[in-house]
């Protein structure tokens, strides 16, 4: 027992100055072995096929030659093929097949030369087949016996070690042992935090095997797995997968105690773009399965390619993708309007990167401004001469409109009239508004407005010329009239994962904090699309537009939230605490529908409705106003904002906008603030009479 343990000592401080080495010592260490092997080899090749009677003598006069060139030819080939860059703790497939390659090719080479010299001395043929197959197990060997000697594969030993040095390693098991499970085995088994004990595949015929010593268990032996390995987390490693797919697999695994997450592409992985640490939490479109729609080359191309583009609100969360899809797009210009310096600083950072990797000429164009100031919106597109324009910028958290109205309506709707009139003066061909499904009827002053902005836009499509006062707000006084040359097109979607203000980051954030998760009410319904798609979907159907066109997206069915709520609740390893399961770790709890929120969205107002050019996009026919009817109401809105008269502007939303159903109580906290002083005002004067 003393004499294992110094042998275990003795080869842990090995272990650990070969680790200390510098690279450079290492790679000398390398070659001096590969030298000894070699010549040991090519000696062991004539000992195997001489025999011990007719021992070769390495330094005599016949054989010496042969010995000085095997590593003379071995080592150059060894060097371009990459054998000493290697770092053994992480070689893999490809580098033992690199080895192969190595020896091979050295063994040829040193043939064809023994044939050239074969006057010098007598070398039988079988010697070179003997050298071959000694190298490859000498030279191909020591870096594998090293490789297993500095990383265990034997997850048990794994636990030992874990458990003697009192770490924490999180047992995890891999949902996938195909390609990309085996390469996440090996980051994790490099990794310090979690420690892979298992496989889980639906695939029978590899079902109770081990691959690099770990079992492979099928989805219906999950709880034993559970049992034997102690797993308490499951990694996704199947990128190939369709969403579909994915919910299939999510819904099966809902019922065991078990934090499910998901692993980067494997191409991301091999190429190094990511990192176990970015193992990330599942994706809540794998959750709701809904495939995204597919974008058409042709029309994402249409309206950028070549073309100067601007977006308004650049910073937001469509604003920003909008912007990496267009510069994928290889417009000639993008320029970035935005009124948060953050934000414009983040997303000006990023395209730049982006430009970069894919080496494309793209002038990006920082600009600080707000979309209702009108001087600065016009110089901006005249000056740049910008073609298609993307108009993102909008307040649209709807409790905050709610209780901000007066800047809610002058950004979305006065903001974007000064836009669209901004880009008839500045000839813009494209225009873009990026619109919601809480337009449609709305209960809320946000839905309102954002339904608002779309009458502005379908009412100056129907006009040929726009006219201006003389002391216009663009401060133009020698132009009254422009030729409308733009084509104004609408995109109508739902709600988008992961954008600011989204539910799903609220509800991880409640989840790692504890609980409980707040859902507003237990039918509140919603539904639901990627940033990306939301992204394409507008760059699409802007190229699709006509004039004064409302396009919405084929969405599928609303997802309750409540349900969103129970399934990120359990892939997080927890359950749900309610009446039937009290000892459960998470309670979901209904607070009640906040100011101007609607039980359910739409995305039509009737039910007039065409299809496109695109399978999943829809033309909505919407009824709209004459400009003139329509410039007459938004002038009494805001000569009614100015005042403070926000129940006259209750009243002007109410006869303009079809289907506006609003609280009973106005919101608007300036507003109540100022009736609760006027109230005790008029209540302090009759105390003061009586």
């Amino acid at each position: 027992m003393f004499c294992k343990k110094l042998c275990f000592k003795v080869a842990m401080k090995i272990k650990h100055l070969l680790l200390e080495l510098s690279r450079r010592q290492k790679r000398v260490l390398g070659v001096a072995t590969d030298v000894i092997l070699t010549w040991l080899c090519l000696w062991l090749a004539f000992f195997v096929r001489l025999g011990p009677e007719r021992l070769v003598n390495p330094v005599g006069d016949d054989y010496l030659w042969l010995f000085i060139t095997a590593p003379l030819v071995s080592l150059p080939i060894f060097i371009r093929l990459g054998l000493y860059r290697a770092v053994l703790r992480y070689m893999g497939r490809d580098a033992f097949l690199a080895v192969f390659k190595a020896i091979t090719l050295s063994t040829l080479v040193l043939a064809l030369l023994i044939y050239w010299n074969r006057d010098a001395a007598v070398v039988p043929r079988s010697v070179i087949l003997n050298y071959w197959a000694l190298c490859m197990v000498a030279i191909g060997g020591i870096r594998w016996a090293v490789r297993l000697w500095l990383v265990p594969q034997d997850s048990a030993h794994l636990l030992r070690i874990s458990r003697s040095q009192n770490t924490s390693k999180r047992p995890v098991a891999i949902y996938g042992a195909g390609e990309a499970g085996f390469e996440l085995l090996g980051a994790l088994e490099r990794g310090h935090e979690l420690m892979p004990v298992a496989f889980v595949d639906d695939d029978r015929s590899i079902a109770n095997r081990f691959i690099a010593g770990k079992r492979v268990y099928t989805p219906k032996h999950i709880g034993q797995m559970i049992e034997e390995t102690g797993a308490r987390e499951i990694l996704l490693a199947m990128p190939s997968l369709s969403r579909a797919q994915k919910k299939e697999i999510l819904e099966s695994l809902e019922k065991y105690p078990l934090h499910v997450r998901t692993v980067p592409s494997i191409s991301e992985l091999a190429m190094g773009k990511v990192k176990v640490a970015d193992i990330r939490e599942v994706e809540i479109a794998d959750v709701l399965g809904r495939d995204s729609v597919q974008p058409e080359a042709v029309l994402l191309e249409r309206c950028i390619r070549d073309k100067v583009v601007m977006v308004t609100g650049a910073g937001g969360s469509i604003g920003s993708e909008l912007c990496r899809q267009i510069v994928q797009n290889q417009p000639k210009s993008i320029i970035l309007f935005e009124h948060s310096e953050y934000n414009l600083y983040s997303i000006h950072k990023e395209l730049e990167q982006i430009v970069q990797q894919v080496s494309y000429a793209v002038d990006i164009i920082p600009l600080l401004g707000s979309v209702t100031n009108a001087k600065h919106l016009l110089n901006t597109i005249s000056s740049c001469h910008v073609d298609t324009l993307y108009h993102a910028a909008a307040y649209k958290h709807v409790p905050i409109v709610e209780q901000n109205i007066a800047e809610g309506i002058r950004n979305n709707v006065f903001g974007t009239l000064l836009t669209a009139q901004a880009a008839i003066i500045g000839k813009v061909k494209h225009f873009v508004l990026i619109s919601t499904d809480k337009a449609v009827r709305p209960t809320n002053v946000m839905g309102a407005s954002k339904r608002l902005a779309e009458m502005v836009l379908q009412a100056l499509s129907k006009e040929s010329i726009l006219y201006l006062n003389k002391n216009n707000v663009f401060g133009l006084v020698n132009h009254c009239a422009f030729h409308n040359e733009t084509r104004f097109t609408m995109v109508r979607f739902g709600n988008v994962l992961g954008s600011s203000g989204s539910v799903i980051p609220k509800f991880r954030e409640q989840v790692a904090e504890g609980g409980p998760i707040t859902v507003t009410h237990p039918n509140i319904t919603r539904y639901f699309m990627t940033i990306p798609e939301a992204s394409q979907l507008v760059i699409q159907a802007g190229a699709m537009g006509q004039g004064g066109d409302v396009f919405v997206l084929n969405m599928g069915e609303p997802v309750k939230i409540v349900d969103l709520a129970e399934k990120i609740i359990n892939l997080s390893g927890l359950t749900v605490k309610n009446e039937e399961s009290p000892e459960g770790d998470i309670e979901i709890k209904f607070t009640g529908l906040r100011p101007g929120e609607k039980l359910y969205e739409e995305l039509l107002i009737g039910e007039n409705n065409t299809l496109t050019e695109h399978s999943m996009i829809m033309r909505a026919h919407e009824e709209m106003l004459s400009w003139e009817s329509l410039a007459e109401l938004l002038g009494e809105i805001e000569l009614s904002l100015r005042k403070n008269d926000y129940t006259d502007v209750r009243h002007l939303l109410l006869k303009v906008v079809s289907g506006y159903k609003p609280e009973k109580n106005i919101m608007d906290l300036l507003y109540n603030q100022n009736k609760k002083i006027a109230i005790e005002k008029v209540v302090s004067l009759e105390q003061k009479k009586r």
